[in-house]
């Protein structure tokens, strides 16, 4: 018989057994001060630094609209052959084409 030098891990899809009454009073008497010491001598518990939040600007992307195009069979295969996201690539050619088409007519006027 053989027998494997690697332990068997059982896992378990139920959730964990939660905490006990006791186990919960005792949490209850600890104080903010201990708290912060223990997080000050934790060496993963570095303070975020959150500084670079204040000067961003999020930028929601626009909203897309599912529509049915046809197009030459040649042209779908070579943008799914080329990308996963295939739709998003014909989405950048289409606005690239409209920018420009846009500016070449507030050019001229």
């Amino acid at each position: 018989m053989i027998v494997s030098e690697n332990p068997i891990v059982r896992r378990s899809l139920t959730p964990r057994k939660s905490k006990t009454d006791a186990e919960w009073e005792a949490l209850d008497v600890v104080t903010n001060e201990q708290i912060t010491a223990a997080v000050a001598s934790d060496p993963d518990a570095a303070p975020l630094d959150l500084d670079w939040a204040r000067e961003i600007n999020v930028v929601e992307p626009a909203a897309k609209q599912a529509i049915s195009i046809r197009v030459d069979s040649d042209v779908l295969a070579w943008f799914r052959a080329n990308s996963d996201r295939y739709q998003s690539k014909m989405n950048a050619v289409l606005r690239a084409y409209m920018e420009n088409a846009c500016s070449k007519k507030h050019g001229a006027a």
